[in-house]
């Protein structure tokens, strides 16, 4: 494949920064905007609110993909400012969805797994069944992959890549729900500390440099495919199958500092919570391994092993 340009939104992100490294040592041209955290001239402020901002990057840096990482995407955050997140997951899609169809611009759009419900029994969840999400977080997600498939998707321009909750490398551990467990191990040190921490929700961690490999890989193959990507696989899901809770995470942190953690306390089902968490949304891998695409990914124990022996 001829030389390729790549353009990533929030590229300031925890998996914003791993896309720009991924792109790049596989030879692309990549750049990244960002809004909050821009860096110009290296990563320019794109306001993504702005339809004519929008026109302007895309059409000063012509790339042959999108990446769409940028989203409002921690549940709290969410309900606590629903108007910004719709702003941000529904509107700013569906915005970036017409000017690459307008230019026949491959779009990438990151969604989550929190589409759906995760009733105990009911996972893995294929890419084909039915949303079904239990808070806001997920319902504006799966509101922009409908906006964006609803634009692109007829012309092959639009591919949906859900994700579970992501770790990697962090500007801070609350970047990410994973990283900010090792604040929680750490408090839980301290005297007279009583942290409950939830042990009821499964969730599957996913390192940002194996979504990153992804999405270097889905690009390249939907490019090449050119027209016949209409009819490949609109809906894609990439997964670890690590499965853990976040209870469980915090014994492995604190096992790997040589911390105590008498100072938390494993929780089940919290029906009271101000908002609504699913109990399993594992994502099966299925139509990324028919295509032919590398669904491995990192051992998380000595992920954090390395990681924490380094900082």
């Amino acid at each position: 494949m001829l030389s390729k340009t790549a353009f990533v939104t929030g590229a300031t992100g925890l998996l914003g920064r791993q896309v720009l490294h991924a792109f790049d040592r596989a030879g692309w041209t990549v750049v990244g905007s960002g809004f909050s955290r821009a860096k110009p001239p290296a990563i320019p402020k794109v306001d993504l609110e702005d339809r004519t901002a929008i026109d302007s990057a895309l059409d000063e840096t012509k790339p042959h993909v999108i990446i769409h990482c940028a989203a409002n995407r921690f549940p709290d955050k969410c309900d606590a400012d629903p108007d910004g997140t719709r702003a941000l997951n529904i509107a700013a899609s569906r915005r970036i969805a017409l000017a690459a169809q307008s230019r026949s611009i491959l779009l990438i759009y990151i969604s989550t797994d929190y589409v759906f419900a995760g009733r105990p029994g009911e996972a893995p969840y294929e890419a084909e069944a039915t949303p079904n999400p239990t808070n806001l977080y997920g319902q504006t997600k799966l509101a922009g992959e409908k906006a964006v498939l609803e634009v692109c998707g007829n012309m092959g321009l639009g591919v949906i890549l859900r994700v579970p909750v992501l770790y990697g490398h962090a500007e801070t551990n609350a970047e990410s729900a994973v990283n900010v467990l090792i604040d929680a191990v750490w408090k839980a040190c301290e005297k007279d500390a009583n942290i409950m921490m939830d042990d009821w929700s499964l969730r599957y961690p996913t390192n940002t440099e194996d979504v990153a490999r992804v999405l270097v890989d889905i690009a390249t193959q939907y490019l090449v495919a050119d027209e016949a990507r209409l009819a490949m696989p609109k809906v894609l899901q990439f997964s670890s199958e690590y499965r853990v809770t976040k209870f469980q995470m915090c014994r492995l942190f604190a096992e790997i500092l040589g911390l105590p953690l008498d100072g938390m306390t494993g929780t089940g089902e919290d029906k009271s919570a101000a908002v609504s968490r699913p109990y399993d949304t594992h994502l099966s891998t299925k139509v990324l391994k028919e295509l032919g695409i590398d669904v491995m990914t990192m051992d998380f124990q000595d992920w954090w092993c390395v990681s924490v022996s380094v900082e």
